[in-house]
């Protein structure tokens, strides 16, 4: 599972509410989310994002309240994966269980800049960003079947339909 983009850079201790504020809440549609997403912060953020950007930041992203409306509007916005120095664990969780891809890494953290070119292989685990290599903490191969098919309701779905003889 690769990601090509470019980096969108954020710092340390991004809230659930700076990424979608609570106002915004109003439905699940990722689309509908996406168009708020860092809206407070930076109200051009999510018209500016090409998708396969992938958001970098520091330490406890994510952190704040336990919306899964964070990830869907980063989703939603064009993002195609967080790469942080750390996780808030309950956005982490989030962010798999609605098949967005996450990964660790503070060195890539802290050298990463806007609009620097990054590349992400989960499988691999191996971040290359602007010519150089990084390792990432590798996922479980549980999360990256999850992630592969887009979300936790995904690949239980499939496993039940393949286990009830319907098709995918």
């Amino acid at each position: 599972m690769k990601v090509l983009g470019r980096v969108r850079r954020f710092g340390d201790n991004i809230d659930t509410d700076a990424i979608l504020p609570s106002r915004h809440m109003v439905t699940g549609d990722p689309q509908v989310l996406g168009r708020a997403c860092f809206g407070d912060l930076l109200p051009d953020f999510a018209a500016s994002v090409a998708p396969g950007d992938v958001l970098v930041a520091g330490e406890n992203f994510g952190c704040g309240s336990s919306r899964e409306h964070a990830p869907l509007a980063l989703q939603g916005c064009g993002i195609a994966c967080v790469v942080a120095a750390s996780f808030s664990r309950i956005f982490f969780r989030s962010a798999v269980n609605l098949g967005l891809p996450v990964a660790e890494c503070a060195p890539l953290a802290q050298r990463a800049r806007e609009g620097d070119a990054i590349e992400i292989d989960l499988e691999a685990g191996t971040a290359t960003l602007a010519g150089q290599a990084f390792p990432i903490a590798a996922l479980p191969p549980q999360v990256l079947d999850i992630l592969r098919a887009g979300g936790l309701v995904r690949v239980m779905t499939q496993r039940l339909q393949a286990g009830s003889g319907v098709p995918p």
